[in-house]
């Protein structure tokens, strides 16, 4: 319980009339005694006010507040929450409202003043923005409730309790749904590349029409029908793609607002929302984490809100990752042939760990080095060199860059595909290597 302004402007009065009083009586200037008996009039009865007023204020019940809020929020993404608040006073109430809200979560309109009316029910809204993933849990509200001759104010603790989930940003991957999946990926700056040659899978018997080729004849059913008729195919549908998503110290960078293993877990969504529309399956394998997980590859749209329940509580560790166990645990699950994509943040240390263990996958699967750049090694690369201390920033960032490119370009030489691009951009180029790969048939 603490004073108001109410209360504390009534002691600034008294406490200037009697310093008023005591410099006259200091000065010997002639005072009424009523007007000293009217001050201490006035404190003791501002005295016992204060004293009645905290004890009514003690005895007032507390006001009743309901939460209404999403079951899950998308990361970075705002969301609405909304409090209920009713009382039983037969006056109206004017109370200040702050809902506890979890650390990682930011907010926006708190505290609120509003006015309760008598019988009636009364509704304040705010927003959130989570600024990371995994489970949170809304205990209590605090209500600042005055007292009735709003001389004091009491901070009531509500007990109100919520959870949400807070999952990666998936509400860009529902609302694609609504639009055609090509201006979709347009949007997105997915570049879609020309079919080369003939897809794996066959679709269907047609008439034979001029482009056609001659490889494209069936001759059993030109001799039936005694007019040429052509095999249709179209891309295989029953492929599976396995990402490997590094939960080690280095996923733990961060450029913006989001960190470099929440761009990754967005890239793998996006990819998966495009795979599973395709008819293929997808898996995920984490390593370095704690514990690692595992989700087989299955088909169908389910499969996406699986992998958002699989993922929206994952967090990186303090570990070093492990490319020769992260291989055996994969080798040892994923019998099938597979587009598995390891998404990390390779450095140089990690030639020959990395080489071994995708040679060893690459026996088996097709494997794609998905390797993260940290945006702010551009931005010193493309900035003025004025002083000295910038010089050797940016030597020290183009030496960086370029022991980085050749540890790729190694990679490369030895047959093992990689893709250098920045967090921001790896969903777009992630489905760019996807629809290439599996329009020309290479895995």
């Amino acid at each position: 319980m603490k004073p108001t302004r109410l209360l504390l402007s009534w002691l600034g009065a008294l406490l200037g009339l009697n310093i008023l009083l005591g410099v006259a009586a200091a000065l010997q200037l002639k005072v009424p005694d009523t007007l000293h008996s009217v001050a201490w009039g006035l404190l003791l009865a501002l005295l016992l006010l204060m004293l009645l007023d905290a004890a009514r204020l003690r005895r007032r019940p507390s006001v009743h507040v309901q939460r209404q809020m999403p079951g899950s929020l998308a990361l970075g993404r705002w969301g609405d929450v909304r409090l209920t608040l009713a009382h039983t006073y037969a006056q109206p109430l004017t109370v200040q409202v702050f809902d506890h809200v979890p650390d990682g979560l930011s907010l926006e309109n708190l505290p609120q003043t509003i006015e309760l009316r008598p019988g009636e029910r009364s509704d304040l809204g705010y927003r959130l923005r989570p600024l990371r993933r995994g489970h949170f849990r809304f205990s209590r509200c605090e209500i600042h409730l005055p007292s009735p001759f709003g001389l004091w104010s009491a901070r009531r603790f509500i007990e109100v309790d919520d959870t949400t989930r807070v999952y990666p940003d998936f509400a860009r991957l529902y609302g694609a749904q609504l639009l055609g999946v090509d201006n979709w990926l347009s949007q997105l700056g997915v570049q879609q590349r020309q079919r080369r040659g003939l897809g794996l899978e066959f679709h269907q018997l047609r008439e034979f029409r001029e482009g056609d080729s001659l490889r494209q004849i069936d001759w059993k059913a030109t001799a039936r029908q005694r007019t040429p008729i052509a095999r249709e195919y179209q891309d295989e549908r029953d492929q599976q793609i396995v990402f490997m998503l590094d939960c080690g110290r280095r996923m733990r960078s961060q450029d913006d607002e989001l960190a470099h293993f929440d761009h990754a877990l967005n890239a793998c969504l996006l990819l998966s929302y495009v795979a599973l529309r395709q008819g293929d399956a997808v898996g995920l394998c984490t390593f370095a984490g704690d514990p690692p997980r595992y989700l087989a590859p299955v088909k169908g749209s389910g499969q996406l809100n699986l992998l958002l329940n699989a993922v929206y509580d994952l967090d990186t560790t303090r570990r070093t990752a492990d490319y020769q166990a992260a291989a055996s645990q994969l080798l040892a699950r994923q019998k099938r042939r597979a587009l598995v994509i390891v998404v990390t943040n390779l450095r140089d240390e990690d030639d020959e760990a990395l080489v071994t263990a995708v040679k060893r996958m690459s026996r088996q699967h097709r494997v794609l080095v998905a390797s993260l750049r940290e945006e702010v090694l551009d931005q010193l690369r493309q900035a003025p060199v004025q002083t000295l201390p910038d010089a050797l920033v940016y030597s020290g960032t183009v030496n960086y860059l370029n022991t980085r490119n050749e540890l790729h370009e190694r990679l490369s030489a030895q047959g093992l595909s990689v893709l250098d691009t920045s967090p921001s951009q790896l969903g777009a180029a992630l489905v760019t290597r996807y629809l290439s790969w599996k329009k020309a048939g290479v895995f």
